[in-house]
C-alpha cells in the first residue's frame, strides 16, 4: 500500500464482455493489492445492443463508454476501465484520463481456420472486420494483390461472436486485436501477427485507459502506481493525430507510435478512403519525447503532414 494514499472502496464501471470483463478484474486485482476494496459494476452499452449497422453509421466507439461515464457521473462507480482505442480523443468535460497502462500486444492478427494470409484466400473469399482502418488497409494490401475479387464484410459483436460467426463459415477469415485473444488465452486462434509494416495499428490499441470524474484526485492518486509512462507517451501521440483529424475513434486512420533504440519516439500514421476514391497517404516523425506535451506535438506535426500529403478529416470529405 502506497505510503500516500489511504484505503479506497472503488465500484469499477465495466461492459459485460468476457475480454471487458477480463479487463475490469485485472485492474480490480492490481487495485487489491495495494490495499483498496474494489467492487465490479457490469453494464450492457448501446454500442453492444446495437449489432446490425457499423460503428461509423451509428456515433462510432464513443457509444461503448456513454453509459460508463454516465455511471461515474451519478456516482454509482468511481472508475471506468476501458480498451484505450475505443475512447473518444475527446473526453467530455468533468472527465479525465487517470491511468494508462502497461500496453499488451498493439497489432492486429489474422484468424482464420484455413487460409494462412491473404495470397492464400480462394476466389471471392469473404474477410470480416468492424474497423474502416483494417478495411482501407487490407484493400490496400489486396490491391497490391491483384485481389479484386475478395471482399470485405462488416463484422459487430463481442469477441466471442466475431470468432463464432468466422467458425459458422461467414467469413474465410477475419482480423481482430491480438491484444484481446491474447488476454482470454485465445493467442492459439492467432494464424499470424501482422507487423505494423503490414497492417498499422488503430491508436491506443491494445492499452487500457482509466476514466475517472476530474474532480476525483485521490482516485488518481490511487490510480497512479498502475500507469505506464512509456505507453501513455506513445498513445498520446497516436491520440493527437487522430484528434487533429476529427477526433473520430470510427475514423480510417492507423496511427502508432514506437520507442526507437536511440530513446526517440517514433510516429507514423496511415489515412484510407472507405470508397477507393484515393490512395493510401501516410506520413511520419520521431522526435525526443518525455512528457505528454511532447508526445502530443509530435502528434500534431504528422498530422499536418498526413494532411499535407492528401488526407482530409470527416468535415472536409464531400
Amino acid at each position: 500500500m502506497s505510503s500516500r494514499t489511504a484505503p479506497l472502496a472503488i465500484t469499477i464501471a465495466t461492459r459485460e464482455s468476457r475480454l471487458a470483463l477480463w479487463q475490469a478484474e485485472h485492474v480490480k486485482a492490481l487495485l487489491e493489492a495495494q490495499g483498496h476494496q474494489v467492487t465490479l459494476l457490469g453494464m450492457t452499452t448501446l454500442g453492444d445492443q446495437i449489432l446490425d449497422r457499423s460503428l461509423s453509421k451509428v456515433g462510432g466507439k464513443g457509444l461503448f463508454v456513454k453509459e460508463l461515464e454516465l455511471a461515474l457521473e451519478q456516482g454509482r462507480a468511481d472508475i471506468a476501465v476501458h480498451s484505450l482505442k475505443d475512447v473518444p480523443m475527446e473526453l467530455p468535460p468533468g472527465f479525465a484520463l487517470a491511468c494508462v497502462m502497461e500496453r499488451e500486444d498493439p497489432r492486429d492478427a489474422w484468424v482464420s481456420p484455413q487460409c494462412a494470409g491473404l495470397a492464400d484466400l480462394p476466389a471471392g473469399a469473404v474477410i470480416g472486420t468492424s474497423s474502416l482502418r483494417r478495411l482501407v488497409l487490407l484493400r490496400n494490401a489486396l490491391d497490391a494483390l491483384g485481389r479484386r475479387d475478395v471482399r470485405i464484410e462488416p463484422l459487430r459483436g463481442n469477441l466471442d461472436t466475431r470468432l463464432r460467426k468466422l467458425d459458422e463459415g461467414r467469413y474465410h477469415a477475419i482480423v481482430l486485436a491480438a491484444a484481446g485473444l491474447k488476454r482470454l488465452g485465445l493467442a492459439h486462434r492467432i494464424r499470424r501477427i501482422f507487423e505494423p509494416s503490414d497492417s498499422l495499428p488503430a491508436a491506443g490499441q491494445g492499452a487500457l485507459g482509466i476514466e475517472v470524474r476530474a474532480d476525483r484526485a485521490d482516485l488518481c492518486a490511487a490510480l497512479a502506481p498502475l500507469a505506464h509512462a512509456p505507453t501513455w507517451h506513445r498513445v498520446a501521440a497516436e491520440r493527437t493525430v487522430s484528434r487533429a483529424m476529427g477526433g473520430s475513434c470510427s475514423m480510417p486512420l492507423a496511427a502508432y507510435a514506437d520507442w526507437r533504440e536511440d530513446g526517440r519516439l517514433r510516429l507514423q500514421a496511415a489515412w484510407g478512403d472507405p470508397d477507393g476514391r484515393q490512395p493510401l497517404v501516410r506520413a511520419s516523425g520521431e522526435a525526443a519525447v518525455g512528457t505528454l506535451d511532447e508526445a502530443e506535438t509530435l502528434g500534431r506535426r504528422v498530422a499536418d503532414d498526413l494532411r499535407a500529403a492528401g488526407a482530409r478529416p470527416p468535415a472536409q470529405e464531400a
